[in-house]
């Protein structure tokens, strides 16, 4: 089935490209069927580039997800036109009152900031809170990850000195876990963060479960006991050269920027890397929709404040 979004939202046409189906609005109005319900709350920059990365992954699935797109009310992006944002974004005080079967969090380039000095901290605390009552299962991506586990456990990032960036090796922890159902025991994902929570941490923590990782990237992917919570430390939606532009931007900040790790050829920046980590992210973001989603979501939308969940697959 396919993910339905605005009419023209410019992700149809570059995901179509790459024979994609993406329904526009007008479309799936026609057809009698309770889609997932999936929100975006998209805190990157580039937040076009963002959204192809992550409706590409969404749409690999069979079930029918209507994606929205939402902006906080506190801050402005500098770096996306205020027609886009107007044309296909919402505002979260235009859906505070609603529900949802799904929520992702991107991360954003926050690095260096405490909490408590991003701008808009205040109401992600509030939508963190919100999601708790109001949406089935939520999906933290990076920096936001690491925001939510601070937020709802107490859990503090210690920041690197060097940039963990890279393609890394991971290992799934648990042989039938629902999220990682179907990956080979060895899997590659793309990290590029300086923020890191102690594995052990997490891991001690009573309400969480870390489902794989790596001794050198810590806790990649962690889930709270019901699944309502899903946590990313590393960033399986990049494109191939996502990385490589990243490389480039902090070579224009510093001459001597450390190379992505294990993600160009023959360690060779003028190389084209190749996208090794697709397959899984596919995988891992079906999983998702299906066990901690489509399975657990009350079929009328409306209970999901009630926090009916029948999740069956606690790890």
């Amino acid at each position: 089935m396919p993910i339905t979004v605005r009419d023209q939202l410019p992700a149809i046409n570059t995901l179509r490209q790459e024979n994609v189906f993406v329904m526009p609005q007008s479309r799936a109005q026609t057809q009698e069927i309770r889609p997932m319900r999936l929100a975006i709350l998209n805190l990157m920059p580039n937040k076009v580039e963002t959204e192809v990365q992550f409706i590409r992954l969404l749409a690999n699935s069979p079930l029918q997800v209507n994606v929205e797109l939402l902006r906080l009310d506190t801050h402005r992006s500098k770096n996306t036109s205020e027609q886009h944002l107007d044309m296909f974004y919402k505002y979260f005080s235009e859906v505070k009152n609603e529900n949802y079967d799904a929520m992702i969090v991107t991360g954003a380039p926050l690095a260096h900031l405490e909490y408590s000095d991003v701008a808009y901290w205040q109401e992600l605390e509030e939508i963190f809170d919100w999601a708790e009552q109001h949406v089935t299962s939520t999906l933290f991506s990076c920096w936001a990850a690491h925001a939510g586990l601070f937020h709802h456990y107490g859990l503090k990032r210690k920041l690197k000195a060097k940039k963990l960036c890279g393609v890394f090796k991971h290992q799934r922890y648990f042989e039938h876990a629902a999220l990682t159902r179907g990956f080979d025991d060895e899997f590659l994902v793309p990290h590029s963060r300086y923020g890191h929570i102690n594995e052990a941490d997490i891991a001690n923590h009573s309400q969480l479960e870390v489902i794989a990782g790596s001794p050198e990237v810590g806790a990649f992917l962690i889930k709270n006991k019901s699944g309502s919570q899903v946590y990313l430390t590393g960033h399986p939606e990049y494109d191939a050269d996502t990385l490589n532009k990243e490389y480039l931007r902090d070579r224009e900040k510093d001459q001597n920027a450390p190379k992505p790790n294990n993600y160009f050829p023959n360690d060779d920046a003028s190389a084209k890397p190749s996208k090794t980590w697709q397959s899984h992210a596919f995988l891992l973001f079906s999983n998702w929709l299906n066990y901690y989603v489509y399975q657990t979501t009350p079929y009328d939308i409306n209970l999901v404040s009630q926090d009916v969940r029948t999740n069956n697959y606690a790890e």
